[in-house]
């Protein structure tokens, strides 16, 4: 499958914000969005039209998708499995996002990034419910147990990790005990509480037409 190449930055710049996609430079003065907080490309500072209203709603789609780390045909694919089902559909995407294994190993301070986390799973460093589970795209259910395998437990990039997690910046619906390196799931977020800038309903809307 195709995968993005460039630099991660390029996308933070081209959204306007910080998407988180570096980890630990993202926390720096070195990070590019702090000094150069406009779009890559010759044509970055220069003056714009009005975005129109596709634009706009383009703009969210691309944010949410590149926060997750996610291709158009796999983003796709969230989007018509949360119409599929009851509810708000642009909660019900985030939601299902929030779910992802990869995504929970970032949010639990066990990678630096999700592309980290990705990595790491795919290389078969962590466990669900005791079973090793080499999927990034694996959908948590609430109740399960994620732990870092006992032979990797001595990587400095998750150790790294969780030293700058701190306790209170864990989110309410995961918890962690960072001397046995084993998180839960604790239950599906609802959206208010995930900490994510977009408008979903714009996402909705340019799926819609």
């Amino acid at each position: 499958m195709a995968r993005y190449v460039d630099a991660s930055c390029k996308l933070c710049r081209r959204e306007k914000q910080k998407l988180f996609l570096k980890g630990t430079k993202c926390y720096t003065e070195k990070c590019p969005i702090e000094r150069r907080n406009y779009p890559p490309g010759q044509h970055g500072q220069g003056r714009r039209q009005k975005i129109s209203e596709y634009g706009v709603q383009l703009r969210e789609k691309q944010k949410v998708k590149r926060s997750y780390g996610l291709m158009e045909q796999q983003f796709r694919n969230y989007f018509e499995r949360a119409l599929r089902q009851t509810g708000r559909t642009g909660e019900t995407l985030v939601k299902m996002l929030e779910r992802r294994f990869d995504n929970v190993v970032y949010r639990m301070g066990l990678a630096p990034s999700r592309k980290s986390a990705r990595q790491l799973i795919l290389h078969r460093h962590f466990l669900v419910n005791s079973k090793i589970v080499d999927i990034p795209s694996y959908l948590l259910s609430p109740g399960d147990v994620i732990q870092v395998r006992d032979k990797s437990k001595k990587l400095e990039l998750i150790h790294a990790s969780m030293k700058r997690m701190k306790d209170t910046a864990m989110l309410s619906w995961l918890s962690l005990d960072k001397a046995t390196m084993a998180g839960t799931f604790l239950q599906v977020p609802e959206r208010a509480d995930v900490p994510l800038n977009a408008n979903e309903q714009l996402i909705v809307e340019l799926y819609s037409k």
